[in-house]
């Protein structure tokens, strides 16, 4: 038996919908789901003396249940098939006296202004609304303008839909454009029983007297989890924000019917902010031999370790995922502007939002254990924020890493899963031999870091493979003597400052775009300048061409000013498929003028981050037009890739010596008295490079 209509015009079609009821015979015929999904937000809106219309009504059960349940009984149901009319006005009969079944159409009804203070429409509305065509539109406006005339002011208009975007869209704006409030909810879920994958909407329009002029629209949502309303500013983002709700209940069905092969990600949003609160990953691992113990977790990242490796990329939440031992593992990283009452607070957040990302199969009162690095989440306090005109928003916050250490990050908002400098923080020490201070003591000012900066210690792998690589400089032995570093990027300082610090004799340089970036490293991160360490605010490409000029003007004989440079610089254009360095950084004019201030025996490091593969075939043979010896040092489990550049390819080196130069730097480096850290294993740093 065919039920559909051979063209959506049908829908509008009293000889369709009699052949349909006919056809059907006295089943209900429910559009999107019944009264026990309804009745909710229904008892919201209808009071039990309203009279109510209910247009377009067909044999539906909603009426009955409404009455028979005291809702209210004032109510009048129209539709324009007579064969569903008489149907209904049988099923009824005596049984709901004040209930009543006529034959109309809505486009043109035949009841008084202002009659009712409810007009119910369940897919009404969508039936009509399957097009943008003018006939259409114009239909729709007609049926709009009726359900207007008859309402009273303070009435309702409830439409429950499944909110199409282009029928909500044409609802909002006629109606916010009349001076109504509209207000989208969303109904709960019917679990097994529910019959569209879509979630289903009721729009509320009140009606409300227009006033001349731009009145304010007044446009909420209400999601299915709460009953506070959320307001937006335009009819555009009412669209958008239940279209997200449309995608991650397909997301939801998708999840529950299959595995999924690529790892899916969703922000779940603060309620009254907006913003996102938690980062879910759903990670599958299709070698986890599946029992009822290990079929789904929940992982909560600690705050401030999203960024590393095993939580913040793909390989790596496959590795937690399988070491886990879970089919199934949804990773959970908490956002910096958001406040979490521990670990037993974000389980009960997120109990009920997580089961609907459960696999399929998982027994419907499955406990679901919620995992952690320690059995917290974490800690994290932002120590300082600002918008630099550069840079753009950045946070330096600390954070607790693995065991007792804790660690200094500095954070571009734009970029807010790239840590841009970090550096490990001294536990304090406590002093011995004096009185306990008194608690009415001045305190310390809180412009102060809490505790000081290990300025000793490298926290980026590719900043210690970048001073490996000075293990290039020199003749026979590599040790440190005068060096003129210049160092492109200061970042939190830390690179500059252990060149500094540790080539005692070595005369350091550094250039910097954003003033912003040095008074941050300066005030949160330990740098200071000397006479052998000084910032210059300008921009990189600008200073070496100057510096690059200055040499042209020089005799030809007069050296060259630099033994080594190193760029260390991002892009802050996230469009191009390299986020360091910028891509005037590496193009061909200007590394020749990089060329011209480096002396022969000189050394350029060059820190490239590129996912682009096709971009950084073309940087590497560039690289190679201009520096006719260059080793690459790929760093583990990072897209980093550092480059060591040099003029003259009669000074290339094999591993082996490369080994036995980094040996001997790192044993001239590790002077008595001085810190050193076992990761500086400069050899073990250079066994993995290559000569391209």
């Amino acid at each position: 038996m065919d039920l559909l209509p051979r063209s959506p015009g049908d829908f509008g079609s009293s000889r369709y919908w009699d052949r349909f009821f006919r056809q059907r015979g006295q089943r209900p015929f429910e559009w999107y789901g019944a009264f026990p999904e309804l009745c909710p937000v229904l008892h919201k809106y209808v009071r039990p003396r309203d009279k109510v219309l209910v247009v377009g009504c067909g044999n539906s059960e909603l009426s009955e249940q409404m009455y028979d349940m005291g809702m209210c009984e004032d109510i009048v149901n129209i539709d324009i098939s007579d064969a569903v009319i008489r149907q209904m006005q049988e099923r009824s009969g005596s049984k709901r006296p004040k209930m009543s079944y006529l034959l109309m159409d809505m486009l043109q009804m035949d009841f008084p202004d202002a009659h009712f203070q409810v007009v119910l429409d369940k897919g009404t509305l969508d039936a009509i609304l399957t097009d943008e065509e003018e006939a259409t539109l114009a239909k729709v406006d007609k049926m709009f303008a009726e359900i207007s005339r008859v309402l009273q002011v303070g009435g309702r208009y409830l439409c429950v839909s499944l909110a199409q975007a282009h029928v909500l869209k044409k609802a909002v704006e006629y109606f916010s454009q009349e001076g109504w409030v509209v207000r989208v909810h969303q109904m709960a879920g019917s679990g097994d029983k529910q019959q569209f994958v879509l979630p289903v909407f009721v729009y509320v329009m009140t009606k409300f007297r227009k006033i001349p002029g731009s009145a304010p629209q007044i446009l909420e949502i209400c999601p299915e989890e709460q009953d506070k309303p959320m307001r937006v500013e335009s009819a555009e983002r009412l669209v958008a924000a239940v279209k997200d709700r449309q995608h991650y209940a397909l997301l939801c069905s998708q999840l529950s019917k299959t595995p999924c092969g690529e790892q899916l990600s969703l922000d779940l949003c603060d309620k009254d902010s907006g913003r996102p609160r938690y980062t879910l990953h759903v990670v599958d691992s299709p070698s986890v031999k599946p029992s009822r113990d290990n079929r789904f977790a929940i992982f909560i990242i600690p705050q401030g370790r999203e960024t590393e490796w095993l939580f913040g990329t793909e390989e790596g939440r496959r590795q937690l995922a399988a070491s886990a031992g879970f089919g199934r593992l949804v990773t959970v990283a908490l956002h910096r502007e958001q406040h979490y009452e521990g670990m037993a607070g974000i389980q009960a957040e997120l109990s009920g939002k997580v089961m609907e990302l459960a696999p399929p199969g998982l027994p419907a009162r499955q406990q679901v254990p919620f995992l952690s690095v320690g059995g917290d989440i974490g800690v994290r306090t932002v120590q300082h924020c600002d918008t630099s005109p550069l840079s753009g928003e950045y946070v330096v916050e600390d954070v607790k890493g693995d065991g007792t250490s804790y660690f200094r990050r500095l954070i571009f908002l734009s970029n807010r899963n790239v840590v841009q400098s970090e550096a490990r923080l001294l536990a304090p020490v406590p002093l011995t031999g004096q009185k306990k201070r008194r608690k009415d003591k001045k305190k310390a000012s809180p412009a102060e870091p809490p505790t000081a900066i290990d300025k000793s210690y490298l926290c980026c792998e590719h900043h210690k493979a970048m001073v490996a690589g000075l293990c290039l400089l020199g003749g026979p032995n590599p040790l440190p003597g005068d060096e003129a570093v210049l160092v492109v990027g200061l970042g939190g300082g830390s690179l500059p400052l252990f060149i500094h610090d540790y080539f005692s004799q070595a005369r350091v340089a550094v250039v910097e775009i954003d003033p912003s970036m040095l008074e941050v490293a300066t005030r949160w991160f330990g740098f200071s300048q000397g006479d052998r360490m000084r910032v210059h605010i300008s921009d990189g490409l600008d200073y070496v061409a100057q510096l690059a000029a200055e040499v042209f003007a020089l005799p030809p004989a007069a050296p060259a000013q630099y033994d080594a440079i190193m760029f260390d610089v991002d892009s802050k254009d996230l469009t191009v498929g390299m986020s360091c360095p910028p891509p005037a950084f590496v193009e061909k004019p200007f590394l020749q003028k990089v060329k011209t201030i480096l002396r022969p025996e000189g050394l350029f490091v060059l820190n490239l981050v590129c996912r682009d593969v096709r971009l950084k075939e073309s940087v590497l043979a560039t690289l190679r037009e201009v520096f006719p010896l260059l080793y690459a040092r790929r760093i583990e489990g990072e897209v980093n890739e550092i480059l060591f550049c040099q003029p003259s390819p009669e000074r290339r080196r094999d591993p082996a010596e490369l080994g036995a130069r980094a040996r001997a730097l790192e044993g001239d480096l590790r002077q008595p008295g001085r810190p050193w850290d076992s990761s500086y294993a400069l050899a073990d740093m250079l066994q993995a490079v290559k000569i391209l």
